[in-house]
C-alpha cells in the first residue's frame, strides 16, 4: 500500500472555490447526491455541468496506469463508479484485449454510456460488489468510494480489496491542513466521508485494504 499520483497527466481546471462555496445550498448536495441528470448535466452547481467524453482527459492517465502496474494486453479492470465509462472505452482503445467492467450508482450515467462499452457496465454500489473474489488485475476508483457513509466505505474498501487478485487504485477527498479542510467543506458536493489524510490511512488498514491510494485535495 503506497500514496502515489497516478492522475498527475489529467487537465485540471482551476477550481473557484470561494465563489463556489458561497452559492452551495444543502439542496444543491442533496440533488448531487441522487448522481442523476442534475449531477452529470445539469447546472454546475449540482455537478460537473456537462459529463461529455473528450480524449484529452483519461487518454494520458490509462497509459499511466497500465504503465505503472504493468498490464498485459488481456489484463482485467475494474472501474468502481465509472460514470459513463471514458475511462474504460480509452482502455479500450489502448489495450483492445483488455476485459474491462464498470459500476456505477447512477442508472442515468450507465443508460448514457459511451456506446462502445456500455454492455461492460452495471448499476450498483461500490459496498457490496457484484464479482468473484480475485477477479480482476486492477481495480480502480476515482472519488467514489468517499460518497459513502463511513461504514459503507469500509466496506467499500473491502470489496475492492476482495475482488482485485493484485492491484489496485483509489481517490478520496481528504486534507492534509486547516486551509485545505475549509476549502473542502466549501467544495464538497457529494462525498459523506471526508477526513484528514492520517485518518484515511487508518481506515484503510482497519478495512484490509492494501492497494495504492491518493488524494483529491481542494486548493
Amino acid at each position: 500500500m503506497s500514496e502515489v499520483n497516478l492522475l498527475d497527466l489529467y487537465p485540471r481546471s482551476k477550481r473557484p472555490i470561494d465563489d463556489r462555496g458561497k452559492l452551495i445550498t444543502e439542496e444543491h448536495r442533496k440533488i448531487a447526491r441522487q448522481f442523476g441528470q442534475d449531477f452529470f448535466d445539469g447546472d454546475r452547481l449540482y455537478g460537473y455541468g456537462g459529463y461529455n467524453y473528450h480524449p484529452r482527459f483519461w487518454q494520458d492517465t490509462v497509459k499511466r496506469f497500465r504503465d505503472y502496474y504493468n498490464l498485459s494486453e488481456n489484463a482485467r479492470v475494474l472501474d468502481v463508479g465509472c460514470g459513463k465509462g471514458f475511462m474504460l472505452y480509452d482502455f479500450k482503445q489502448l489495450m483492445p484485449q483488455m476485459t474491462v467492467a464498470g459500476l456505477d450508482i447512477s442508472e442515468y450515467a450507465i443508460a448514457n454510456a459511451k456506446e462502445e462499452v456500455k454492455s461492460f457496465l452495471t448499476v450498483g454500489n461500490a459496498k457490496e460488489l457484484p464479482y468473484p473474489d480475485n477477479a480482476f488485475d486492477l481495480v480502480i476508483s476515482i472519488n467514489t468510494v468517499h460518497n459513502l457513509p463511513l461504514n459503507e466505505c469500509k466496506q467499500a474498501l473491502q470489496e475492492i480489496q476482495r475482488v482485485t487478485c493484485h492491484s489496485a487504485f483509489i481517490t478520496v477527498d481528504a486534507w492534509r491542513n486547516a486551509t485545505e479542510k475549509e476549502n473542502m467543506l466549501k467544495w464538497n458536493l457529494t462525498a459523506q466521508t471526508y477526513m484528514h489524510v492520517e485518518d484515511w490511512i487508518k481506515l484503510f488498514h482497519e478495512a484490509g485494504y492494501q492497494g495504492d491510494y491518493y488524494w483529491f485535495i481542494a486548493e
